[in-house]
């Protein structure tokens, strides 16, 4: 990797190419289906879209082409975006902190408007969970003696500490707004410093000024890096600081002296980042060593490298230490106390018992890219389309461009051999492939020129791109952002509010939850691992799971011993169907199988209307105590008194039995009726 100027040559040129058709296959072709695999089930439709986009884009194109053939017209048009250019060169400061400041707007009222500032994914739960703890000077909090009433997924109860599964730096950035209550802030600030990072980057690099701005603009205001900085998603945090590391990266290596400082900066940044995802910021941190270990040996320049080194190293520290007094060992994470060794990389059995392959690995990148083309740009053509041009057509690159394929590059390929599928919001996983894309994008028509020289070719590109942007504002944006609003409904609930209008504040609060998810919770308080309970969960019956669980209970059998008992259940694995009879789809039905009364009743319930526990844990008024249903288990944790008036009012919680009723409904339980109801349970 050379510090300045770029590669060039028919191999380098047909290396890319090749890269570039791949690509294209993998990110348009249904993959998933040829094998046998659904990981892209709407491809068939987005196809369909997409000719009709094409379609569109090029009458549309054609229009703005004929417009554009006189050349004062062009010149006239021209003047904005050169004055811009030049304010862009003549202010870094000031162009860039504007720019940044604007989309950190644009990322608060998204999350603002699109997500009620609200954690909507259990993993965004967890991490603002996390970060409470952190806010209060805790790692972890003592487990409950009946945890199945409080338990969710990717919270870990180990050795009697109840924390989050997902390494700390990601609930440590968040912390910083919790310590406001404003913990749905941080993104939008993350976001804006990646905004700023990312223009540092380009403008210590040498990319010409116009392609610089123009690949800010698209990065800063890409719809699905907009919506991502909206969440509470760690890949935003995340990104931010493999940006500072590359802008830091980028100052040391362009320099003419050792920058020591550049590279601690640069290796903060990446060992920041491993506190957050190690995985992306280890895909990151590869070609950067190999940067400033090459400067090191051909120039001597070995301050800057050891520089980075230390800064890695302080951050990792740091996280080994809280590892250590969490999960017992130093390198050992949350996630892999909570779901055993296969939740790491590698072609094998996943936690869920599916069994990643390389070829399941090959279509869930498919995927991934699939996506990619949807949400990136939020075009009526395939978002990546104009990614792959420029990489197929470029004689040369700069240092920069190929230090960001590089990272792109080592992220796919990892999570080609991760077995999750990691969507929320778009293709997630995919985030830092992004700062790439706005690159590309930005350099195609400079590339264009270069190679047909004639203006209407260039004139053509910009037709296209502005072509393309209009009619995505006008036709799929606003689909997206109609979209998001309306999902993840009872995550968005202000139960603080909910519970004070219904009288229930200062009481207890008993939250109906699915059959099915009642029974994962007692699964797991008998000491059955997560992993095995998923298992059984996606390939038991679920009264049959229901029945087992009782009698286990009852036994005072668990852990080891438990998990003995089910694993017989799962020889009628490959009979059993989703469940029809209950509106939770997750549950499963044996075909055949008889359902005892109690079985029956817990449909009815589910019937009569559900929701979600996890998000009653983020309440704010330590008055009110939230916990699950769970029945007769409920006079574990409830103690009745001697009369209805001297006991603490209960009240269950459920949501509205319609179908699209989610409205939360609060009923005041008797006190006589509940002790009816644990008899006869």
């Amino acid at each position: 990797m050379t510090e300045r100027g770029g590669t060039s040559g028919a191999a380098a040129t047909g290396f890319r190419a090749g890269i570039a058709i791949l690509l294209a296959a993998l990110s348009l072709l249904p993959i998933g289906t040829w094998l046998g695999i659904s990981f892209q089930r709407a491809l068939a439709y987005q196809a369909v879209e997409w000719s009709t986009g094409i379609a569109l884009v090029a009458l549309l194109s054609v229009v703005f082409v004929l417009l554009l053939r006189d050349d004062e017209r062009v010149r006239a048009l021209g003047r904005g975006p050169a004055r811009l250019t030049e304010w862009w060169t003549a202010r870094p400061v000031a162009s860039t902190v504007i720019i940044a400041l604007i989309a950190c707007v644009l990322y608060v009222i998204v999350a603002w408007t699109m997500f009620d500032a609200r954690p909507l994914l259990i993993d965004e739960v967890v991490q603002v969970l996390q970060a409470r703890m952190f806010a209060h000077g805790q790692l972890w909090v003592p487990v409950d003696a009946h945890p199945e009433f409080r338990s969710i997924m990717h919270m870990v109860e180990q050795g009697g500490r109840w924390y989050g599964q997902f390494p700390p730096g990601g609930p440590a950035m968040l912390t910083l707004g919790e310590l406001v209550h404003a913990p749905w802030l941080v993104n939008p600030v993350f976001g804006a410093i990646s905004v700023v990072a990312f223009a540092m980057a380009l403008r210590w690099s040498d990319t010409k000024p116009s392609v610089a701005l123009g690949a800010t603009l698209l990065f800063a205001f890409a719809p699905f890096v907009a919506f991502q900085s909206g969440s509470h998603m760690n890949h935003v945090t995340s990104l931010a600081w493999m940006l500072v590391a590359t802008a830091a990266l980028v100052r040391a290596a362009y320099a003419d002296d050792d920058r020591w400082l550049a590279g601690l900066v640069c290796g903060l940044g990446l060992g920041l980042a491993a506190t957050i995802r190690p995985l992306d910021a280890g895909a990151w941190a590869l070609p950067a060593a190999a940067w400033l270990g090459w400067r090191a040996v051909r120039r001597g320049y070995w301050r800057a490298f050891i520089a980075s080194g230390v800064g890695v190293a302080v951050p990792m520290a740091l996280m080994m230490l809280v590892n250590s007094r969490t999960t017992g060992g130093a390198l050992t994470f949350g996630y892999t106390v909570l779901w055993g060794a296969s939740h790491g990389l590698g072609f094998h059995t996943s936690p869920w018992g599916e069994s990643h392959t390389v070829l399941r690995g090959v279509a869930l990148t498919a995927a991934y890219l699939n996506r990619l083309n949807q949400f990136l740009f939020e075009l009526p053509i395939p978002s990546l389309a104009p990614v792959l041009a420029a990489l197929a057509l470029a004689r040369k690159s700069g240092a920069l461009e190929r230090y960001l394929l590089a990272g792109a590059a080592l992220v796919i390929g990892a999570y080609f051999a991760y077995w999750h599928d990691g969507f929320f919001l778009g293709p997630r996983f995919m985030f830092p492939v992004a700062p790439l894309a706005a690159l590309l994008v930005a350099r195609l028509p400079g590339i264009v020129a270069e190679r047909w020289p004639q203006p209407m070719v260039t004139r053509s590109v910009y037709a296209t791109y502005l072509a393309s942007g209009a009619l995505g504002a006008m036709l799929v944006l606003p689909v997206r952002a109609a979209t998001y609003p309306n999902g993840f409904q009872s995550m968005r609930w202000d139960y603080d509010a909910l519970a004070h209008e219904a009288g229930a504040s200062g009481g207890l609060v008993l939250v109906r939850e699915s059959w099915g998810a009642q029974v994962i919770a007692r699964l797991w308080a008998l000491g059955v691992s997560h992993s095995l309970t998923e298992v059984l969960y996606r390939h038991v019956d679920t009264c049959g799971l229901d029945d087992m669980a009782t009698q286990l209970e009852m036994s005072g059998v668990r852990g080891a011993d438990a998990e003995a008992r089910l694993r017989p259940m799962l020889a009628d694995s490959a009979r059993v169907v989703e469940s029809t009879l209950s509106p939770d789809a997750t549950e499963r039905v044996l075909p055949g199988s008889v359902y005892t009364q109690q079985c029956a009743a817990r449909i009815n319930e589910d019937r009569g209307g559900y929701t979600l526990f996890a998000p009653v844990l983020l309440t704010r008024d330590s008055a009110t105590t939230w916990l699950r249903d769970l029945h007769a288990r409920d006079s574990l944790i409830v103690s009745l008194g001697d009369s209805a008036r001297a006991m603490r009012p209960i009240w269950l919680m459920r949501k509205g039995a319609g179908p699209d009723d989610w409205r939360p409904v609060f009923i005041r339980l008797d006190a006589d009726s509940l002790r009816r109801a644990w008899k006869t349970n």
